[in-house]
């Protein structure tokens, strides 16, 4: 019983995601109230009817108290958790208590970032972005939410299944010879032939890395390209995992059944985000045996469409950082090729006309700050600031007399700043007064809709956009990656299943079970927990390795409550089992450095992780303002062990383990 739901302030719905359960209940109570012979509603109409009494409700509440509910829980035991970001409300629900209210707040930050990636600056528009969210034309629309559900239940997977996910860093695959020689590759050879040819049509590789599964295996930026941020990286891999879905389970059988039961993956993929029932020969790839369940997929009215080319890059709009300061949500395009089944090639391009949209982020940076000066009723502040108001309004006016040798249409954005500077600098004009504020906010605006214009327009979210390499190009980067991988790609898959084990440490008796990450780099380690019934691990086969695996996941969110509550060490006994927690910060040299009070958060502030919020990047920048001059760096270590072995060596195991792991020679590219 899950659902997830994006409305407007007016109680329209811009996006819809529901599990089977929670559709097939809204069925049966608004389809029952229908006469004998009369149709159904509509399944949008349905739960519009459902959640609008509580968006009307938080609306009513923030116009006339400032402030709405975040949470609140039904006498069903139904869990409802809701946050406003500008106009749109997201709201969150859970029926089968599987889920609590942190991870229902998790999942809308992180269906946030998703959107903020695909759709850039579109988002900082409430008008636009409803229109993006909502297209007029029924298709269309349906094609999108479809491609957003897909999504969100490729997160909510991996979130279950992968560390990773769990703890929101990325993590490598532990081969030092086979990363080296893959990065040398991809710049020497790779990246290097596609930005010197002329069939790149103006793009420039930035970043060229290769995915196993969700691991890395070996990850390459050119030197004019910004860091990739961890929060992007994570993103990308669920784009990726969106395309081409890993299922360890079908891995595990026979190679001839292996190779048949892989093809009905990427079928069933595709099926589902373009909304059609694929067939082979005339036989259906699958079908669902329960028919409430079958009847809950029909209703969602999706269309069948060809599967989509590889080819075609998705427009992904990502920060990047420069000498000149940090440029949010900028375009990007990601080639997504698939070397073999479970091993993708990706490429993050710049694109010729990307200088567009940081000269919009600036402006639009510009008319927040003085937006915000002239709502405080700092008037004077706004006015003394005029050297920097007149360097705006020059280097718009040339922005705009730019704009117009293209196809761009600059028609209204033209007219809106010529009223504004006739309010703000003509002599007989109102100045900088709070009458400036709503001609702020339409300004941004307008600039929104440019952005919208060069990045969007021509983009469709999930497909291709006409500029782009040639698909010739793309074929020769895909055969040079497959001709160095072909003698590795079987060990690559398995090693992506047993990347590393607990073999490997045998001077720690009694660990069960840790997970170490590099904070400040954004990438983790951690031994694998394989559940499958058919996979034999180190802790046997799957009922062991499924009860170890939720004690892991339980430590993790335990560890998180208390890190809100300003703790960087938790140490606790559950039954036969003893779990650690440590948060420490070090220099570059490896020398911890001195404890320090971390900062206690809010009960509604962003959940904790990498991927929607990140909250470690803050942390960073908050201990090094006491560490003027030298490199911070951010570590976590959590462990499971046997509950009978004496606490003290539990704690010495935890700091030789750490001090192990932090060797360079033990974690290469770390």
């Amino acid at each position: 019983m899950k659902c997830l739901l994006i409305a407007s302030e007016s109680a329209e719905v811009l996006f819809y995601w529901t599990d089977p359960e929670f559709e097939l209940n809204i069925q049966e109570q608004y389809g029952a109230s229908q006469e004998e012979g009369e149709k159904p509603p509509a399944f949008e109409d349905s739960i519009n009817t459902l959640f609008a009494p509580i968006i009307i409700s938080c609306s009513t509440m923030v116009d006339r108290l400032g402030d709405s509910y975040t949470s609140f829980s039904t006498e069903n035991n139904h869990t409802y958790v809701l946050h406003q970001f500008e106009e749109c409300l997201y709201i969150a629900v859970n029926g089968d208590r599987e889920e609590g209210e942190e991870d229902l707040k998790r999942k809308i930050y992180v269906m946030k970032k998703m959107i903020e990636v695909l759709f850039g600056m579109v988002t900082l528009s409430s008008t636009l972005i409803r229109k993006e969210l909502r297209p007029q034309d029924t298709e269309q629309r349906t094609n999108l939410w479809k491609y957003l559900q897909n999504l969100l239940e490729t997160y909510s997977r991996l979130q279950e299944q992968d560390q990773s996910f769990l703890v929101e860093a990325v993590e490598r695959l532990i081969h030092p010879t086979l990363c080296e020689q893959c990065i040398e590759f991809l710049e020497r050879r790779l990246v290097q032939q596609i930005n010197s040819s002329v069939e790149r049509a103006g793009e420039e590789v930035l970043h060229a890395f290769i995915l196993v599964h969700t691991k890395l295996l070996a990850f390459y930026s050119s030197r004019n390209a910004s860091t990739l941020t961890s929060s992007d990286l994570l993103a990308l891999i669920v784009m990726v995992q969106n395309m081409y879905p890993s299922n360890i389970d079908l891995e595990d059988t026979a190679p001839e059944v292996g190779a048949l039961r892989v093809k009905e993956v990427e079928y069933h993929t595709l099926s589902e985000c373009f909304g059609s029932l694929i067939t082979v020969s005339g036989t259906p790839v699958f079908q669902f045996l329960d028919p409430d369940i079958q009847m809950a997929e029909d209703s969602l009215q999706t269309l069948e469409a060809p599967p989509p080319d590889p080819s075609n890059p998705s427009r992904v709009f990502l920060e990047v950082t420069l000498k000149e300061g940090c440029y949010p949500m900028m375009p990007h395009s990601m080639y997504c090729l698939p070397l073999w089944p479970g091993i993708t090639l990706v490429l993050l391009t710049k694109i010729p006309n990307s200088n567009l949209a940081m000269s919009v982020y600036v402006f639009l940076e510009a008319f927040a700050k003085l937006e915000k000066r002239l709502s405080e009723g700092l008037e004077g502040s706004a006015a003394r600031g005029q050297t920097s108001i007149q360097d705006l309004r020059n280097k718009l006016d040339k922005f705009i007399r730019a704009l117009g040798t293209s196809d761009i249409q600059t028609s209204q954005l033209q007219s809106v700043w010529t009223e504004f500077k006739s309010r703000a600098f003509t002599r007989g004009g109102p100045g900088f007064s709070k009458d400036l504020v709503p001609w702020c906010r339409t300004m941004k605006s307008q600039l929104c809709g440019v952005y919208r214009q060069c990045f969007i327009t021509e983009n469709t979210v999930g497909g291709g956009n006409p500029q782009r390499l040639s698909p010739s190009l793309q074929d020769r980067a895909l055969t040079m990656v497959q001709e160095k991988l072909m003698d590795w790609k079987d060990f690559l898959l398995v090693k992506s299943k047993r990347n590393i084990t607990m073999v490997s440490y045998p001077e720690f008796p009694g660990l069960i079970h840790f997970i170490y990450v590099d904070r400040t780099a954004g990438q983790m380690i951690a031994p694998s927990l394989n559940i499958t019934d058919r996979a034999t691990s180190e802790l046997g086969k799957g009922p062991l390795a499924h009860f170890i695996k939720g004690k892991v996941w339980g430590l993790v969110n335990t560890s998180r409550i208390y890190l809100q509550k300003g703790y960087s060490t938790v140490t606790l006994r559950d039954g036969d089992y003893f779990f650690c927690y440590f948060l420490w910060f070090e220099n570059e040299t490896g020398y911890k450095l001195e404890v320090k009070d971390l900062p206690i958060l809010p009960n509604d502030s962003a959940p904790i992780g990498m991927l929607a919020w990140d909250y470690y990047r803050k942390l960073l920048r908050y201990y090094s303002k006491s560490h003027q001059g030298e490199v911070v760096k951010c570590y976590e270590l959590l462990t499971v062990h046997l509950g009978v072995i004496p606490t003290e060596y539990i704690l010495q195991h935890c700091s030789q383990l750490a001090r192990k792991l932090w060797e360079p020679s033990r974690i290469p590219l770390l």
